[in-house]
């Protein structure tokens, strides 16, 4: 058992939009994120997803609404739930995700920015 230092985690990579796994609890996963702009309309036909905004405010997208979450806040996409995260002004935000091991963060839609597995840190 080891003290997971979200920071540390956080300063060891820079790309964007590009998971970093930083630990699995049980069948899911824990990954940080590093985002700005937008991303793509995807959802999870399977899975929740629960994101906790480390630095920044993270917009996430629905089709009849936007959600804003700041920094120290959570929001929970239930499954099924089209979504788009979103980033304003150029800000790079910081996000915590947990969801199950198996879910892609680009959901049932493949891109160039769809990564198959997730490098751990």
């Amino acid at each position: 058992m080891e003290v997971i230092n979200i920071q540390k985690k956080l300063s060891k990579f820079d790309k964007q939009w590009h998971p970093h796994r930083i630990t699995i609890v049980d069948d899911h996963q824990v990954y940080l994120s590093k985002i700005s702009g937008d991303f793509i309309w995807h959802t999870h036909e399977d899975s929740d997803e629960l994101f906790h905004v480390v630095k920044g405010t993270l917009y996430m997208k629905f089709r009849e609404r936007t959600v804003q979450v700041n920094a120290g806040e959570m929001l929970l996409v239930p499954k099924g739930t089209e979504h788009c995260p979103s980033t304003k002004n150029g800000e790079e935000v910081h996000l915590l995700v947990f969801e199950k091991l198996n879910t892609k963060h680009t959901g049932n839609t493949t891109t160039k920015k769809t990564i198959s597995d997730y490098p751990t840190i």
